[in-house]
């Protein structure tokens, strides 16, 4: 009986990799069901847990600087400004990207359908022509 305990406990770590291996694979089978739709609520409830929020960010910047380098530029550039909060701010960020920047802000913005609301007749007139310009491309 010593000995089967003994066993049993020398095989804690191989149960816990078992267990990992187990949740990883029910997690990536029902990322595939309707593209993801019962994913988003546990993702959403990981990231509330903030060592987990850090992770998931730092592997998001990493896949989107390997996808499109000048996206993830603009978007550190962007979050650094304090876009979020103020619209004003947004639109003095952008004016302050380089052009390849922009363009990608843009046509990431545009994809999702989240582009920053011009202040005034000017900025709006300035966004609807870099619109048509990456239209155009």
């Amino acid at each position: 009986m010593v000995v089967a305990s003994n066993i049993l406990l020398w095989f804690t770590p191989v149960y816990v990799l078992a267990g990992l291996v187990l949740i990883l694979l029910v997690f990536s089978l029902v990322a595939r069901i309707q593209g993801g739709k019962y994913v988003r609520p546990i993702v959403n409830a990981m990231t509330k847990v903030p060592l987990l929020k850090r992770w998931m960010q730092k592997a998001s910047r990493a896949a989107l600087e390997k996808q499109n380098p000048e996206l993830a530029s603009a978007i550190a550039k962007l979050e650094r400004a304090g876009v979020a909060r103020d619209p004003q701010r947004a639109q003095a960020a952008l004016s302050r990207l380089t052009a390849g920047e922009r363009r990608a802000y843009l046509e990431a913005a545009g994809q999702q359908g989240q582009m920053p609301t011009p202040s005034n007749r000017q900025e709006r007139r300035r966004m609807e022509k870099l619109q048509k310009k990456t239209q155009g491309r």
